[in-house]
């Protein structure tokens, strides 16, 4: 076993399937098949749309806070931070960062869960990865000879698997994603990665809010408590809110290097010598070690219960829940009065999908808009 995974990275060259298209397309003699899937993911306008989406403070709020957008381009630094250290293949850890939250609904979780609950009104559900898929296979429309971007077989299978695991027998419509398999380590690093940056922004962002305090969170998250121990000893004398950014830093490194350490040390005990090995496993390979993985929970727990849910957060989530429901009950109610193009997708997706479809695709202050115009027709 080495010390690297380079055994069990996928390939990527002209023979591998995880590079297939769904529609033929030229090699290109400069850029590998996933160096062309990112440049699609970040050309198309689903990518742009998350700079108007919320990450956990509305875009409006302050012009310092993460929006969807940048939110995912941290998650693409250390998610191809960790592809190489391991030895993977960083150009496919990259892409599937920068297309993790695409299928994200305005407003953040909020708007998602009120989405999901309009949906189950009519026996339907709302998941933003399988709406991620939907969004590179169908919505989105850049090419003369097919609708959707045309991404690999590898982007798409991570697009579905990076967080979560699907059965077979409930998604027929997905076999060709391996659902009874286990995705690439450069797939499962994505869901990791994503913790990683979150963790870090949302204390950053909850300081700058006024929302969390500093000594509060030194207080009651180890880890951070841990690191600003550590930066302080350093740099005596110094600003508070300096060595709490980069004690965040700090935090950031340890969880990242611990994934790294855990998932090259799991790979080892496994004796795992190929893609088809990492596949075969009955557990994820990419995890955090048992303490790490404690502290994140502490730490997730501490902002669940101190920012997350907190006063004014949650007349934000009320805001999503009132506007995402008027919102879907009057299409519902007035089909017509959807965009032409969605309109004739009712047919063969239904009106439930459809409205839900047009709704996912938001900004957060478009559908603010929307919502302002459509309370002055109801009026009349």
């Amino acid at each position: 076993m080495t010390e690297n995974l380079e055994q069990c990275t996928v390939i990527g060259d002209e023979d591998d399937p995880l590079v297939s298209r769904i529609y033929p397309a030229p090699e290109h003699p400069g850029r590998n098949a996933f160096q062309r899937d990112r440049e699609r993911i970040v050309q198309s306008r689903a990518f742009r749309r998350l700079a108007g989406k919320t990450q956990v403070f509305t875009s409006r709020s302050s012009d310092h806070f993460r929006s969807r957008l940048t939110h995912t381009i941290e998650v693409a630094e250390i998610a191809r931070a960790a592809a190489a250290q391991l030895g993977l293949n960083e150009d496919l850890a990259e892409t599937l960062a920068l297309a993790h939250d695409i299928g994200h609904a305005p407003f953040g979780h909020a708007g998602e869960r009120a989405l999901d609950r309009c949906l189950r009104r009519h026996g339907l559900s709302f998941d933003h990865n399988l709406h991620a898929l939907r969004i590179v296979e169908h919505f989105e429309q850049r090419y003369a000879a097919h609708r959707g971007l045309n991404l690999t077989l590898g982007v798409r299978e991570g697009i579905i698997k990076h967080s979560r695991d699907y059965k077979a027998e409930a998604h027929p419509a997905l076999a060709e994603y391996l659902l009874d398999e286990r995705p690439p380590l450069e797939a499962q690093l994505i869901d990791l990665a994503d913790e990683i940056a979150y963790l870090t922004a949302d204390l950053d962002d909850g300081v700058e809010s006024g929302l969390l305090e500093i000594g509060h969170i030194r207080e009651n998250i180890t880890i951070v408590k841990r690191c600003y121990r550590s930066v302080q000893e350093k740099h005596s004398g110094v600003e508070e809110k300096y060595l709490f950014h980069e004690a965040l830093q700090l935090m950031q490194n340890v969880l990242t290097d611990d994934l790294i350490a855990t998932t090259r040390a799991n790979a080892r005990a496994m004796g795992a010598g190929s893609l088809e090995e990492i596949r075969r496993h009955p557990e994820r390979l990419a995890v955090f070690s048992p303490q790490a993985e404690s502290e994140r929970l502490e730490e997730k727990r501490y902002l669940f219960d101190t920012l997350y849910t907190c006063d004014s957060l949650e007349k934000e989530h009320d805001k999503a829940e009132e506007v995402v429901t008027a919102l879907f009950d009057f299409w519902i109610g007035d089909p017509e009065e959807l965009p032409a193009g969605y309109f004739e997708e009712i047919e063969d997706e239904g009106l439930p999908r459809v409205v839900a479809d047009y709704i996912a695709g938001m900004t957060d202050s478009f559908i603010l808009e929307l919502y302002a115009q459509v309370k002055r027709a109801i009026r009349r």
